[in-house]
């Protein structure tokens, strides 16, 4: 028997009760940053840069001026380069519920178009962020939650380092083996494949058997990641061989990933070179131009911040206890 039709009216019926918790959930979510002292902000969707993480893929579209002249656009897939320009600008603490597109993205946890909550605290540090980020699950869920048949207790948080977990799965020594990927293969027990640079390995043993095995019983902040997989964040100034940078597991999904960030515009630009090479590499040109007004603005100067991207599709899942991303949507794309 054929789906009906997301507008059908037994289609929204089945959504309503967790359409009714993202509800709620929005509510709580601009009560607590409020609170703290946060101004909600709003910025483009439509920008000259949609960013430059190497796997993502932007929507294209451009603005026809009165003069008939064409600027191609593309609408961002984070409000992040926006946001920290308005740090630069003096904005204090700021947060933004903001639409994102990432294109070719689909399952039952993803969404071509879906909602992003960011927010920045400067001054803030990677600590800090994470009892922030603890606090606002505290205070907007119930202390024991369940999604795609997985319960989490939000009573305790587990910190564990990206290095802790390849020894605890893999009895791997992840740093020293950074960028040879035949010895990070040989320290983790399995086969380097045809083609398969270290960046390559690193994720496929990083799927196999870290992300399966975390944010399960407890929440769980992956910490200090390697630093050529954190472009925008800082060098641990501790250990420069890793990024302050975390992300975050609950019901056993990816819910949010966050960095200090990374203020310095020369190394910020260096960053992006290479990314942008390595893109090209693999898809091409995509065709936008380097963004210089954003490394301006940091050249201008950043404040120290830490920022973090938090997918709130995917918290409204965990709040209502739904088990696909379209149960929270109001009008999905397509049942998933």
């Amino acid at each position: 028997m054929a789906s009906l039709p997301v507008w059908h009216p037994e289609s929204l019926a089945a959504r309503q009760p967790f359409l009714r918790r993202r509800s709620l959930l929005l509510a709580a979510t601009r009560a607590f940053f409020t609170a703290r002292g946060y101004t909600e902000v709003e910025t483009p969707y439509a920008v000259p840069v949609p960013g430059e993480e190497v796997h993502l893929s932007a929507f294209r579209t451009e603005r026809i001026g009165v003069d008939g002249s064409r600027t191609p656009l593309f609408l961002n897939t984070s409000p992040e380069f926006a946001m920290k320009r308005l740090l630069v600008a003096g904005a204090g603490p700021i947060f933004q519920i903001a639409r994102v597109w990432r294109n070719g993205e689909g399952s039952r946890r993803h969404a071509a178009e879906f909602t992003m909550l960011e927010w920045y605290n400067p001054g803030a540090g990677m600590n800090d962020l994470m009892a922030e980020t603890s606090a606002f699950l505290r205070a907007v869920l119930p202390p024991v939650v369940t999604s795609q048949g997985i319960t989490t207790d939000l009573s305790h948080m587990e910190h564990l380092t990206v290095a802790d977990a390849f020894r605890r799965h893999y009895g791997a020594d992840l740093l020293d083996k950074a960028g040879d990927a035949a010895a990070l293969a040989a320290s983790a027990g399995v086969g380097l494949r045809p083609g398969e640079d270290w960046e390559d390995l690193f994720f496929r043993l990083l799927l196999a058997k870290i992300e399966p095995a975390i944010g399960q019983a407890n929440p769980t902040f992956l910490t200090h990641w390697p630093a050529a997989q954190a472009a925008l964040a800082r060098r641990d100034p501790a250990d420069p061989r890793v990024a302050e940078r975390f992300e975050l597991f609950v019901c056993g999904m990816e819910l949010a990933n966050a960095f200090v960030e990374l203020t310095d515009a020369a190394e910020q630009r260096a960053r992006f070179l290479e990314d942008r090479a390595r893109r090209r590499a693999i898809y091409g040109d995509e065709g936008w131009a380097l963004d210089e007004d954003f490394l301006a603005a940091l050249e201008h100067g950043m404040p120290p911040a830490a920022g973090i991207a938090l997918g709130f599709d995917r918290l409204a899942m965990i709040a209502s206890g739904a088990d696909r991303i379209d149960q929270v949507q109001w009008l999905p794309e397509r049942e998933a």
